[in-house]
């Protein structure tokens, strides 16, 4: 198939990267050109704009940080859009603005979908994400063998904008889950446990999570990589609030994962993992 991929980030390069693995022909666009020439290598091309990289495509992928620009990529690319092409935006934005635009593709007789991912760098790299995705059902089967490419669990979750408000559903519960994390190691950190020994034995039982296993030998090292950003799951749970709001839903839990993201991107951890949300709970768990 070719494709185009527009966003070659901590997430879109290696998942254009599998792509190319699986024998699709794919031009690539990033703003900032030494990322998308760094998969020359792999076999993409690279190309000067988002127009000339979806010109002719069958599919056109988007992975780019946040509302506003999935916005201009659209703008940039509906030109050139033609009649059975796919356009899929992987990035998390908002399920209104996803839903606006899918109405403007529709009028040029092609076929938007939101297919936000979770799973992290890690899951981009192994093809294991969970996609979730919103727009037309048919469009969706057609758009599902190169999805699989990409992601282990890939589920319709209804019209236009329903993938992005799965995402949110899926970013409460990921960041309480986190944070519940943080807080039983520095419990057991406080009370002479042997962190690790803890991990290990809860881990095994009810208070298992993906979060528990995968970021908390992290907290723990105080290893802060990213393999997703804490500026990015700020702008997640701004996303959240924006939709509770229209809902007209107060989500304590979200007020407080909003403030504690907020401290730990104040203590610099804003281009850390979420992990560094800990950090935070550093700063105000202590009475003493």
């Amino acid at each position: 198939m070719e494709i185009a991929w527009i966003g070659t980030g901590i997430m879109g390069a290696p998942m254009a990267r599998r792509l190319l693995a699986a024998g699709h022909r794919v031009k690539v666009y990033s703003r900032s050109p030494e990322k998308a020439r760094a998969l020359n290598s792999a076999g993409a091309s690279v190309s000067a704009d988002p127009a000339e990289a979806a010109s002719g495509a069958q599919a056109v992928f988007i992975m780019v940080p946040d509302t506003p620009d999935v916005q201009s990529v659209a703008a940039r690319i509906e030109p050139v859009a033609h009649r059975g092409q796919l356009v899929i935006d992987m990035s998390t934005v908002s399920p209104e603005a996803e839903r606006e635009i899918a109405q403007r593709f529709a009028a040029r007789g092609a076929d938007y979908l939101d297919a936000p991912v979770s799973g992290g760098e890690p899951g981009a790299i192994d093809g294991t994400l969970t996609i979730m995705v919103g727009g037309a059902e048919a469009a969706f089967a057609r758009a599902r063998p190169v999805l699989e490419h990409l992601g282990k669990r890939v589920t319709w979750m209804g019209p236009p904008g329903a993938g992005q408000m799965t995402k949110l559903c899926n970013q409460i519960a990921v960041t309480l889950t986190l944070e519940a994390a943080a807080e039983a190691l520095k419990f057991a950190v406080a009370g002479g446990l042997d962190a690790a020994k803890v991990l290990e034995a809860i881990g095994a039982g009810a208070a298992a999570s993906w979060q528990l296993s995968n970021l908390g030998p992290k907290i723990l090292a105080r290893d802060y990589r990213p393999g997703f950003f804490v500026k990015l799951i700020r702008k997640d749970l701004r996303l959240v609030a924006e939709a509770a709001r229209k809902s007209g839903l107060a989500l304590p839990g979200l007020a407080l994962m909003t403030s504690m993201f907020n401290a730990a991107a104040a203590m610099g951890h804003d281009l850390d993992g979420t992990q560094a949300v800990a950090a935070a709970l550093d700063s105000v768990a202590n009475l003493k």
